[in-house]
């Protein structure tokens, strides 16, 4: 390796690490499941996945995935404008069409590309983007891939957005871009108000809804759940938290869809998805249409531990969804709070910038259907003696 990168590279770990910024990457050994198996320690209460509904380990994921395998083989074996796109690549995306109400649906290896492939290929010089600014890193790098002009404006702030809207009237066109749901915080964009400014100002309006998919809106997501799907023109979806297995998605008209197949780079240029994985989500996508149980008891199992959380002391922040922060604020705080969680039976990760602002640390709590309640009672006992380790209670 050339010995001026290799030092500039141990120079900048180094300065991760006296600043408590550097994270360990953690391996499981055993499925992501409720409890799982890390760093040899077994039984431990998993509260950092995104697995929401647990699907990840469903039987009938597996077993469609285990028959796809048979009967299509492990890989699609090119990209989707070759040979790769399969009948059941076609056959999702009018799954996932009708499963969101809208005219098509094209699917991507994940929801980074798919941002990297929609935000690009719709806009440029002529037109600007207005985007919030907690938005996700996908939509950021997505922004900045196009030749548009972009307009932050403040979280969730309608306000600020109309300013953005009045002053970018020259532009040819307009895209307004925000989560559905906030993955750092666990708040909700508020869609019918920006949806109105939309309307009011000729503006198109995109969500990404990665943690919406599978939690909102009985699962269809956050501009279901507001009723305001029909309005919102560009749907992004994850199929690999809620879903429980890998990929993302747009949906949207027929025409956007059919301009991404033409020009969406990362749809062009990337090996289509094996067989196994989309019949999983396709199995998956079956469960969440006929069966709100799971939906239900993420809900259930949610407001049973931020209401846990908070009697025990903690700051929840302004979560209005199942991702459920513990507010800390001091980056190394919250990594020894990490450590000392792990040592009490608990995996629950430390958030520190540059994911968050300087200041912002805090722990990433995510309750899922597949957490019963016996798990959430002794991962609050496990909190409180942490806590208490580390001084925070």
């Amino acid at each position: 390796m050339n010995s001026t990168l290799n030092q500039w590279l141990t120079g900048q770990i180094d300065d991760l690490k006296l600043n408590s910024l550097y994270k360990e990457q953690l391996v499981l050994e055993s499925p992501c499941n409720s409890r799982i198996t890390i760093n040899g320690k077994s039984g431990i209460i998993n509260l950092a996945s995104n697995n929401y509904l647990g699907l990840a380990n469903h039987r009938d994921l597996v077993a469609a995935a285990c028959e796809a395998a048979q009967n299509w083989g492990a890989g699609a074996g090119a990209v989707r404008p070759i040979t790769g796109t399969l009948q059941i690549h076609v056959d999702l995306e009018k799954q996932l069409a009708a499963f969101k109400h809208t005219e098509a649906a094209l699917v991507f290896q994940s929801g980074f590309t798919s941002n990297a492939g929609v935000i690009p290929t719709i806009t440029d010089g002529n037109d600007v983007i207005l985007t919030d600014e907690l938005n996700h890193a996908s939509i950021i790098d997505g922004v900045r891939l196009s030749k548009a002009q972009r307009k932050i404006y403040k979280h969730c702030d309608l306000r600020s957005l109309e300013e953005g809207l009045q002053a970018s009237t020259a532009a040819s066109k307009r895209l307004i871009i925000t989560d559905g749901v906030f993955s750092m915080d666990g708040d909700i964009a508020p869609l019918q108000g920006i949806v109105e400014l939309a309307r009011r100002y000729d503006a198109a309006v995109m969500v990404d809804d990665a943690h919406g998919s599978g939690v909102m809106g009985g699962g269809r997501g956050t501009a279901y759940h507001f009723g305001v799907h029909h309005d919102v023109d560009i749907q992004l979806g994850t199929l690999s938290k809620a879903v429980g297995v890998m990929g993302g998605y747009i949906a949207g008209s027929r025409p956007l869809i059919d301009w991404l197949t033409q020009r969406a780079r990362p749809f062009l240029f990337s090996t289509a998805q094996p067989a196994p994985v989309v019949a999983a989500i396709m199995a998956a996508i079956r469960l969440m249409d006929r069966d709100s149980s799971l939906t239900d008891k993420l809900w259930e199992n949610a407001a049973f531990w931020k209401s846990g959380l908070q009697g025990l002391g903690f700051d929840t922040g302004v979560s209005q969804t199942p991702i459920t922060p513990v507010m800390i604020g001091d980056e190394a705080v919250a990594m020894k709070f990490q450590h000392e969680l792990l040592n009490e039976g608990v995996l629950a990760l430390a958030i520190v910038y540059p994911t968050v602002a300087q200041g912002k640390a805090r722990i990433r709590t995510m309750p899922s259907a597949m957490h019963s309640r016996e798990n959430l009672i002794d991962a609050l006992g496990a909190f409180k003696r942490a806590a208490a380790t580390v001084g925070l209670l």
